[in-house]
């Protein structure tokens, strides 16, 4: 929520890679959020991370990680899988659970008056998160997982609604 005095600064896109192992984050800072970016950001990881080890990378369905020129990338590139969540399960995506936190602990407790200001605060935060990192680790099975979702499904269709 903003105040009623809140004025937009501008914006800026991160592009990020989770490692769901170790809890490091390799981000990507840009202006836009074109696949000319996110070919950039993949670059940057073809780059930092080991190359013989295989990469899976967790998206949304936004139609900038689908295009024709992302796929032409990931064919000249084999070690590369892309797997896509479904709509509305971006819980299933670690990075969205590392992107809460960078929004919670630090870009709502910030000021920013620029879109450098936050790009600064951003980097920070992804340097800072990086000397400790930490994975993030389900508690539940499963299994457990399924029957909450199954018990949720019966709740609503018992509802009489």
């Amino acid at each position: 929520r903003a105040s009623h005095d809140y004025v937009r600064a501008g914006t800026t896109t991160l592009f990020a890679a989770f490692d769901a192992a170790t809890g490091k984050v390799i981000g990507s800072l840009h202006r836009y959020h074109r696949a000319e970016e996110f070919k950039k950001f993949l670059n940057k990881l073809d780059k930092e991370i080991p190359a013989g080890l295989q990469v899976h990378l967790i998206c949304d369905n936004y139609a900038t990680h689908k295009t024709a020129a992302v796929r032409k990338w990931l064919l000249a590139r084999p070690r590369f899988h892309m797997h896509f969540t479904p709509t509305s399960s971006s819980w299933l995506n670690l990075v969205e659970r590392w992107f809460a936190e960078l929004t919670n602990k630090r870009i709502r407790r910030g000021v920013h008056k620029s879109v450098q200001a936050l790009e600064k605060d951003i980097r920070t935060w992804i340097d800072s998160w990086n000397e400790d990192p930490k994975p993030f680790i389900w508690t539940k099975t499963a299994d457990q997982i399924l029957e909450s979702l199954a018990s949720y499904c019966r709740r609503i269709t018992d509802s009489g609604h």
